[in-house]
């Protein structure tokens, strides 16, 4: 049975909304530590230092600020992109001269996961901006670059327009598109190189959630091994725009390598890649069981 293409985006949709809030939930905490570690590299020798120095601070929550956003920017960011994914899939069938109904291979579903990528980027960054900014208020304050912080959704977002307009939720857009371009060919390639190691002549959609949580994760690890660097200069600049207009990419990228070195570019890494592999693996566990049990109800009606 065809399923028709409003319903199929609409399931999609719905399924990467379910794995995006899945992903937050299991790796809200490292991604804070990441964020932090990023942006004050000079402040946090490693992971250890990072955790007890926040929690000494600002207590538990402190792992937790931005949460809301978070939540905000992964729904919103997956729906798309996985929705995007679908319609990407059928725009390369239709390049190498496939069927609708047939199989890609794993190389022509990272390059669909690579377009569909660059329509996400455009709802993910003013979303990552305000989480980011609320993950670093207080290393923001304590280092002088601002004098009064902002504890909320909406007060960031209130000091954001009125600094600069509605265009300053896009800080940091180049370096966004820059990462999830290449990022999710890795991302996918490696989710489906997984699939298709532990499927060996079975079908992929038969693997049990142990196989789809360690290839979401390989998946994962694959993205941040690939593109860190270009994500640790977007949080730089997305954060540090709260005290001064900053540098675009390629300025703030050659500041970090001339004054920090470029172990800098790597601050942060080890959360990422311990984060990476739980939240990606929940990701892709909600979203393919979601989206299976939606079709499965499709088809029924």
């Amino acid at each position: 049975m065809r399923t028709n293409p409003a319903i199929q985006a609409a399931i999609d949709l719905t399924a990467g909304a379910a794995g995006g809030t899945a992903c937050v939930l299991t790796g809200q905490p490292f991604d804070t530590a990441k964020v932090k570690m990023q942006t004050f590299p000079s402040m946090y020798k490693g992971l250890i230092e990072c955790i007890v120095k926040t929690y000494k601070q600002v207590g538990l929550r402190g792992f937790y600020k931005g949460t809301t956003p978070a939540l905000v920017a992964n729904i919103a960011e997956n729906s798309v992109l996985f929705m995007c994914y679908g319609f990407c899939q059928q725009i390369v069938r239709g390049i190498v001269g496939l069927d609708r109904k047939a199989k890609l291979s794993d190389l022509q579903n990272a390059a669909s996961g690579s377009f569909a990528s660059a329509f996400a980027a455009l709802v993910l960054c003013p979303t990552e901006l305000v989480k980011c900014r609320l993950q670093t208020m207080h290393e923001m304050q304590l280092s002088g670059k601002i004098a009064q912080g902002h504890n909320t959704v909406w007060s960031v977002m209130k000091s954001v327009i009125q600094k600069d307009g509605p265009l300053g939720f896009y800080h940091g857009l180049s370096s966004t598109l820059l990462r999830e371009v290449p990022g999710y060919f890795f991302f996918f390639g490696g989710y489906e190189l997984s699939r298709t190691f532990f499927a060996a002549e079975r079908p992929k959609d038969q693997l049990g959630p142990i196989p789809l949580m360690v290839s979401g994760g390989f998946g994962g690890i694959c993205l941040w091994i690939a593109v860190y660097p270009v994500d640790c200069v977007k949080s730089r600049i997305q954060v540090l725009s709260m005290s001064g207009k900053q540098a675009g990419f390629m300025g703030t990228f050659a500041n970090i390598l001339r004054n920090e070195g470029v172990f800098a570019l790597y601050s942060g890494l080890k959360p990422t890649l311990i984060r990476a592999f739980p939240a990606n693996g929940a990701l892709f566990l909600a979203y393919e069981y979601s989206r299976k049990l939606m079709m499965e109800q499709v088809d029924i009606y």
